[in-house]
């Protein structure tokens, strides 16, 4: 079994059985009644654990319109406080003592705002058994040693970045053959290495091992011009190879490239499958991964729900309207970030306009309200690369 699905325990067995028993729901697209009760329980232990630890969220829970409540269906998601992401770009706040922090990480590079958000062990390790569930669910979980291409920040003493965390701990999910970074270290920074990472290739094609790309598409975009220009012909990596993207364009919108051509541009360039390029979302605020599915839709797993309200009335907005995304999840113990009002716009959609098979509901991303105000390691990122193009 590989380590990230090994079992891990709540902090608090009694007032948390519920959470436990729900993030213990190995299939990461289980649907049905059962489940939303499960779900709705969860929830309500989570935030009866958070408004007895947290005074922040103590106050906005009584505050509510039914003054904490507790919700008795699943329909009840949509009268439950969140929090907008941005807030924790302002303040820190947890649920659990110091002592008991086992990570901090922060969204954004060297500028900018930053959301501090902090894990316990519980948190942190059920975050990654979600992930590790969903890779297993593809078959993405190896044996076989795997060459990485990481397009995001090489490791430094001191980096925190939730991106750069999340990358390193994926290469565990399969043994590691070597490991090049797009983002290198200069020792005063980080610089995007074009041209390292276009050698990185076609050594890679050359020792015709499995290679697993991950993090900022625009990296790899680039990279990808770059062998263009330089009149590189295509490579034929091993067919076994995965892309899997984290983070967007965010910063540099001018230059980005629509999902259905870069996925096509991959496969071209580099011989990898269009049903192994796959884009991932998720948040240092929420880290619950959302997948594309075999016809890039991003599904919403067990382990959460999402809501989409109207940007203007913040009401709830039923499938195919476009508002803010909320996404609620019971999972986290550290940070009343169980309920997360998010800068993103989305619009939510019935499993059977997908069409791939999963039961559970998707969305679509149209943008991001404030980008100049809400900066995100993919705002830095992309600074990278002004000049490299």
């Amino acid at each position: 079994m590989n380590q990230y699905l090994e079992p891990v325990a709540v902090p608090d067995p009694a007032a948390l059985a519920h959470v436990q028993q729900l993030c213990d729901v190995a299939e990461p697209y289980a649907v049905g009644p059962e489940l939303d009760a499960l779900f709705t329980e969860a929830m309500n232990e989570s935030n009866a654990w958070h408004a007895a630890r947290s005074p922040f969220f103590a106050g906005l829970w009584q505050s509510s319109p039914t003054a904490g409540k507790p919700l008795d269906s699943i329909d009840e998601l949509r009268r439950l406080p969140f929090v907008h992401a941005n807030f924790f770009k302002a303040h820190e706040v947890v649920s659990i003592p110091e002592q008991d922090v086992a990570l901090h990480v922060t969204s954004s590079g060297t500028t900018g705002q930053k959301s501090q958000m902090f894990f316990d062990h519980w948190t942190l390790r059920n975050g990654q058994r979600m992930v590790a569930r969903v890779f297993d669910s593809y078959g993405w979980l190896d044996e076989e040693p795997v060459n990485y291409l990481l397009s995001n920040y090489q490791p430094r003493p001191g980096l925190n970045l939730g991106t750069s965390f999340t990358d390193e701990y994926l290469c565990h999910f399969t043994p590691v053959r070597s490991v090049e970074y797009a983002l290198k270290h200069t020792g005063s920074g980080h610089e995007f290495d074009p041209f390292g990472c276009v050698r990185t290739l076609l050594r890679y094609a050359e020792e015709g091992a499995p290679v697993r790309i991950l993090g900022f598409p625009a990296f790899l975009s680039f990279t990808l011009d770059r062998m263009r220009d330089l009149g590189i012909p295509p490579v034929q990596l091993n067919p076994r190879s995965l892309v899997v993207f984290g983070g967007g364009w965010k910063g540099h919108a001018d230059k980005e490239v629509a999902k259905p051509e870069l996925y096509r541009r991959i496969h071209e360039q580099l011989g990898i499958p269009d049903e192994r390029i796959r884009d991932g979302y998720g948040a240092v605020e929420h880290s619950v991964l959302y997948m594309e599915c075999r016809n890039h839709r991003l599904h919403v797993p067990t382990w959460s729900r999402m809501l989409v309200r109207d940007v203007r009335t913040l009401e709830p907005l039923p499938f195919g309207e476009r508002g803010y995304a909320q996404f609620v999840s019971p999972y986290i113990t550290s940070v009343p970030a169980q309920s997360v009002l998010m800068g993103d716009l989305v619009s939510q959609h019935s499993p059977q306009e997908c069409g791939c098979g999963l039961p559970t509901p998707w969305f679509a991303v149209h943008g991001r309200a404030g980008v100049s105000r809400n900066r995100s390691c993919a705002v830095a990122a992309a600074e990278m690369l002004k000049g490299t193009s």
